[in-house]
């Protein structure tokens, strides 16, 4: 009877072009590794999350960029401290309606299209600031890259876990936090050897380096799902995995769970105060 059951699993655990499957004696059955292997890391999935990478040093070199242009920025355009207030934290402002609207704009438009979009906004909010010579456009490229900022901060977790595969999700998921830190370090370095517009065109690298790989990389599965573009989150789901891999668990499972999310009431946060509840 165990052995029925045994060769019962196994065969449901059998993928198209694998027939690798790991035993675990100890356990009587299959193990940890008993699934078919699926690449956890594939060239695409790599080029993705560089482009994740990229965003996140840019938007840690669009915060550190104010403290090592102070005095230069003051003495050339000559603003008041108050201007100049103005202008550091004019960022925090954008990043506030970034993250209002952040999960609204990648719902809608999807994960890829968002970061296209923003990267332009990246982009020109620091060709903005290179190129000013008046207060007010200084402070628009600054508005501008706090937009980016605050949208960039939910979108980029978002996409990073949902294009891993458990295994390595974690991993994966820490690479923004650094490279944050490491485009503010970034800038505090490097402010301290060129002027503050040659600074700010710098800081257009991390935008640029992403254009090119925006045009490969994937759309997130489980935002193809939601939208119904079943036939799409197959091909996805083989560009992220590998053209060989079995992604049918993988493709059910997400599946499963845009389900689950349209069977949750549409009722808002706002609902949860309206209500009374009482305990007995």
């Amino acid at each position: 009877m165990e052995q029925q059951r045994t060769e019962a699993t196994e065969s449901l655990l059998v993928r198209q072009g694998n027939d690798n499957l790991v035993y675990n004696e100890e356990n009587g059955g299959l193990g940890d590794g008993g699934s078919v292997a699926v690449s956890d890391v594939t060239t695409i999935l790599g080029l993705s999350t560089f482009v994740a990478a990229c965003i996140s040093f840019g938007s840690g070199c669009a915060v550190g960029y104010s403290s090592p242009t102070e005095s230069s920025i003051v003495e050339d355009l000559g603003l008041s401290v108050a201007e100049f207030s103005v202008f550091g934290s004019i960022l925090s402002i954008g990043a506030l309606l970034g993250s209002a609207v952040s999960g609204k704009i990648t719902d809608l438009l999807g994960r890829k299209l968002t970061m296209w979009i923003l990267n332009l906004f990246y982009i020109g909010g620091w060709l903005a600031i290179a190129f000013t010579k008046s207060p007010w456009l200084l402070d628009l490229g600054r508005l501008s890259l706090g937009f980016t900022i605050g949208t960039f901060t939910y979108l980029m977790p978002v996409y990073i876990s949902e294009i891993t595969t458990k295994s390595v999700r974690g991993r994966f998921s820490v690479i923004p936090s650094l490279t944050f830190g490491w485009g503010i370090s970034f800038m505090y370095v490097v402010g301290s050897f060129v002027s503050w517009r040659t600074l700010a065109l710098i800081a257009t690298i991390p935008g640029l380096l992403q254009l090119l790989p925006l045009f490969f990389i994937p759309e997130s599965p489980r935002w193809v799902a939601k939208v119904g573009r079943d036939k799409e989150l197959e091909d996805v789901l083989l560009c992220l995995r590998g053209n060989k891999a079995d992604i049918f668990n993988e493709a059910a499972e997400i599946k499963d769970y845009v389900e689950s999310l349209k069977s949750f009431s549409k009722e808002g946060i706002l609902e949860i105060f309206q209500k009374k509840l009482w305990l007995e």
